[in-house]
């Protein structure tokens, strides 16, 4: 019953958890930064590649001319899908601006938290101290 006791205590840990929440955060954060990068981005890089989608960017290996990327991979043709290929760098490059500005942000409110004056600090234990003495000789002179 130790192990399973153990085990338990392990996962109840407040870094467990942190990390199994900043998972599913991660998760779905690359699921919006994807959307961004698929649904808003690349239709414009289409746009200025003369319309055509990135992803159905191919070069058929064996030297065959199929018309649409559906089409060669139905006649099982050798291709190089250099479209995908292109799609991942540019989703690489979006999620790596993306985080760049959420930590340059967070390091930002970082240093405007840290430039905050310290709040002014009352007298010392001694201090009272030495107070309460000279008080203490003023009283009995």
């Amino acid at each position: 019953m130790g192990f399973f006791k153990d085990f338990k205590s392990f996962l109840m840990k407040g870094d467990i958890i942190a990390l199994a929440t900043a998972v599913i955060i991660g998760g779905a954060f690359n699921k919006i930064v994807g959307s961004l990068a698929q649904d808003i981005i690349m239709p414009f890089i289409g746009l200025f590649m003369g319309g055509q989608n990135v992803n159905n960017m191919f070069i058929a290996l064996d030297g065959s001319n199929h018309e649409t990327l559906a089409t060669a991979k139905a006649a099982d043709a050798a291709i190089m899908t250099y479209g995908n290929f292109l799609q991942t760098i540019i989703n690489f490059i979006v999620i790596g601006f993306v985080i760049f500005m959420i930590l340059r942000t967070y390091e930002k409110t970082k240093k405007k938290q840290e430039e905050a004056p310290a709040a002014p600090k009352g007298p010392t234990q001694e201090e009272i101290l030495l107070e309460i003495r000279d008080e203490l000789k003023k009283q009995n002179s």
